[in-house]
């Protein structure tokens, strides 16, 4: 402990608290991504064998929730898609909201090289998938689907290479890859609406001014948002806005710092820390392997080599596995060239091309998009190019780092 316990408390130990999220934040997403990757190939299994129907019956399985006149009905894999994930992007939120305020993202320097990263590393995959498929209009409902990056299928990839890895690359992909989910927010919201209903906005917009109202107040118990947040999910649900959106905005509205509240002797932490600590270990090894055993069950048995060659799933994976590391690295090279922005010590322009490979799985994210964008055939072509170029990816980074990052120094 700190021998000066105020300094602890104040704005100077913000740094430090800072780093210690992100060591928490990482070794989660790590051990996360691993149990990940082993739901996705449990679900392939499943609907490659004869455990296909139980499979099936699972995700269809009828789950209807009734209070009073309210009755919300729909199969267990919309439950998983609609309401789970829409604490998966409650997380999102509060890791922005922080990252933005204390953290990685808080200062310009620190922002600069993720941000345009970030930006480039979405621009050129979707038009890599536009170029491909700019003749097809039900194609093309999906062109965001390979503009994403799964944080933790990427950093348990890279914690296969142990301490080989720097820090600053661990930094540097997970920033990118919460200003890439903050874009794809955006891009759900508004690409991904649909069949307005003025009432359900109507109360949704009430619910929002009281959770401010609240924030404003200085209310810190998390309680009322909690349960405001619950209220803001079922009208979203109603209103033909994505229901996940309503957990990015509970996130947004739960404060953070608060010093007022300090307790002598103890580090402060904030109702923003304190929920993403709570929710983070659910998130990680329970809702997202919950959704990649949902989602990533495709039936082998039928595909042929001109299924995978067809231009929807093909963009998706020419979009992730080549279109990522282009606008990732080229945006990195243009930074550092004008001297606008420096690379994280231990790496160099080949690490940047490792990384920007590992930016290529999209997974998560990517799954989710698809599951918005498609239904039938068409889905299960996105979801076969999700999972080829996930894969793809995955073994391109991985080989290549192994090959450019220096081995670690053997112990005395």
């Amino acid at each position: 402990m700190s021998p000066n316990p105020s300094a602890a408390r104040g704005p100077r130990s913000l740094p430090a608290r800072a780093l210690q999220a992100l060591g928490d934040f990482l070794r989660l997403e790590a051990a996360g991504g691993i149990l990940l990757i082993a739901a996705a190939l449990l679900a392939l299994l499943c609907a490659n064998s004869p455990l296909e129907e139980f499979y099936d019956g699972f995700r269809e399985l009828p789950v209807a929730v009734v209070f009073g006149e309210l009755r919300i009905a729909k199969p267990l894999l919309l439950w998983i898609n609609d309401g789970l994930m829409a604490v998966f992007f409650l997380l999102v939120s509060l890791e922005i909201k922080r990252e933005a305020l204390t953290g990685q993202l808080a200062g310009r320097d620190q922002l600069v090289l993720p941000l345009v990263c970030a930006c480039a590393g979405v621009a050129v995959p979707a038009l890599l998938f536009t170029a491909l498929n700019q003749g097809d209009a039900a194609a093309m409902r999906g062109w965001a689907v390979p503009t994403a990056t799964d944080i933790a299928f990427a950093l348990g990839v890279l914690s296969l290479l142990g301490s080989r890895v720097p820090t600053g690359m661990k930094l540097l992909l997970s920033t990118i890859a919460v200003v890439d989910d903050l874009i794809a927010i955006l891009i759900i919201a508004l690409f991904y609406s649909h069949g307005l209903s003025l009432l359900a906005l109507g109360g949704a917009g009430i619910v929002l001014a009281v959770m401010l109202l609240l924030n404003r107040r200085g209310v810190t118990a998390l309680t009322p948002y909690l349960l405001l947040g619950v209220a803001l999910w079922v009208f979203t649900l109603k209103s033909g806005v994505h229901a996940t959106l309503a957990g990015v905005a509970t996130g947004l509205l739960i404060p953070h710092v608060d010093h007022r509240n300090a307790i002598p002797d103890e580090v402060e932490h904030s109702p923003l820390e304190y929920l993403e600590h709570a929710l983070h270990p659910w998130v990680a090894y329970a809702i997202l392997p919950l959704f990649a055993f949902a989602n990533a069950g495709l039936a082998l048995g039928d595909v042929r080599l001109q299924d995978a060659l067809a231009a929807l799933p093909l963009g998706i994976v020419l979009a992730l596995v080549l279109g990522k590391p282009i606008g990732i690295v080229g945006a990195a090279l243009a930074l550092r060239a004008l001297g606008w922005a420096r690379f994280p010590t231990g790496m160099d322009a080949r690490a940047m091309l490792g990384l920007g490979l590992l930016c290529g799985i999209g997974f998560t994210m990517s799954l989710f998009i698809a599951s918005l964008a498609y239904t039938g055939l068409r889905y299960e072509e996105a979801v076969l190019g999700v999972l080829g170029a996930s894969v793809i990816a995955a073994l391109l980074g991985m080989a290549w780092l192994r090959a450019a990052l220096p081995r670690a120094a053997a112990p005395p």
